[in-house]
């Protein structure tokens, strides 16, 4: 995309977006991920952008400035922080993101108490559903297949996650061991050391933590990596210490709410990563991953009650 020349004070119009114009989507998810590490001066214009996507398009650099209590330069650093050359380019995105067409919008995804049962299936459905959709929309592809191919390749693969990231864990480790890959999933700290203390080269070790900032599960990955481990990261924040301390980084797109609407998207975004990497995982070796799901299949069919 070609830039042009910084918007001023006089500029009016935000510019028509292009058709090969940067994805809003991934624009706007890229922005929630960055929040912690934002000023509090970039994070009220990120407060601007965030609230109304197409409003934000609409307005000059100097309004947007005013809007969000900050000058202009802190705009133009907002937008670098973003990976863009500068504001024209915020504005095509912005522009691009509110021509998609969507899905019927919630506007307020956190539960109220006044809120009906129909408020909160609604509220918590499209929270989901947003959280798959932004999470497929920006996920690394060269990221993913990097993961794939060392989990493929490995004698075997640690997985870490405490709390309500303790059950990504489980479930990620019973894929992986249908498809025939040595898997663990821990989620005792002790056990998470002990375990990484075990890995060497050619392993892989999976840490999950939505903020990234979980210090059981980044002592856990960090020691892994000291043993020569591929490290993975699976997180909603591309700054945070364990993104930072791993080899590879499969980001999530879900949003927080008060009352933690956000965390059940979370879990669901996370869900989807796992699920694009175990998938990926397979393909490497179809073959091999097709006979071990039917052996696996096999042995608790008669399990099953007719």
């Amino acid at each position: 995309m070609s830039t042009s020349p910084e918007a001023g004070p006089g500029t009016a119009a935000a510019p028509a977006a292009p058709a090969d114009a940067e994805g809003g989507a991934g624009l706007l998810v890229r922005l929630r991920g960055l929040r912690p590490s934002l000023s509090p001066a970039e994070d009220r214009v990120a407060e601007c952008v965030l609230a109304d996507p197409r409003a934000a398009a609409a307005l000059t650099i100097s309004e947007l400035a005013v809007q969000a209590e900050t000058s202009e330069t802190t705009v133009l650093r907002f937008c670098k922080r973003l990976g863009l050359p500068g504001y024209p380019q915020l504005r095509l995105a912005l522009a691009a993101e509110s021509a998609q067409p969507r899905s019927r919008v919630v506007a307020d995804t956190d539960i109220r108490a006044g809120d009906s049962v129909d408020d909160i299936i609604a509220k918590i459905a499209f929270a989901d559903a947003s959280a798959v959709e932004e999470t497929a929309a920006q996920l690394d592809r060269g990221a993913l297949e990097s993961a794939a191919d060392a989990i493929a390749r490995a004698r075997r693969v640690d997985i870490y996650g405490i709390g309500a990231s303790a059950t990504v864990g489980m479930d990620a480790q019973q894929k992986l061991h249908r498809i025939g890959v040595v898997a663990f999933s821990w989620n005792d700290p002790h056990i998470c050391l002990t375990s990484a203390a075990l890995l060497r080269e050619g392993d892989v070790a999976i840490g999950i933590s939505h903020s990234g900032t979980t210090r059981e599960t980044i002592e856990a990955v960090e020691a892994a990596r000291s043993r020569g481990a591929t490290t993975v990261a699976v997180t909603n924040f591309p700054l945070s210490r364990l993104a930072q301390s791993c080899d590879i980084v499969l980001l999530t797109a879900a949003r927080e709410t008060a009352l933690r609407s956000g965390a059940t998207a979370s879990r669901i975004a996370a869900l989807t990563v796992v699920d694009c990497l175990y998938i990926a995982a397979a393909h490497r070796d179809l073959e091999r991953a097709t006979s071990a799901v039917a052996e696996t299949r096999a042995a608790v069919r008669g399990h099953h009650v007719d």
